[in-house]
């Protein structure tokens, strides 16, 4: 597998290798293993489509677009109401 050089801040990378120090791990070792933790966007929409066919299959719940919206609009005034607190 061929390298790739990436420019970033000295700061940057002087914390990103203190950090893989302390994992016991090379810079380099660290990038590779911190590029597999995130999920791509098409990654994170197949897991999502996942997880609803799997909960539709449970209990039947299968919310419209409308429902979804209100339940997502309902959500964000409940975190708005907590971080006021």
């Amino acid at each position: 597998m061929a390298d790739a050089n990436v420019r970033i801040p000295e700061e940057a990378k002087d914390r990103l290798a203190a950090i893989a120090a302390a994992a016991g791990l090379s810079l380099r070792a660290y990038l590779a293993r911190l590029a597999e933790t995130p999920l791509t966007p098409t990654e994170r929409a197949e897991r999502a489509e996942k997880a609803q066919a799997a909960l539709r299959s449970w209990n039947g719940y299968d919310p419209t677009q409308a429902e979804q919206s209100e339940l997502d609009d309902e959500l964000v005034r409940s975190l708005a109401r907590v971080q006021r607190r």
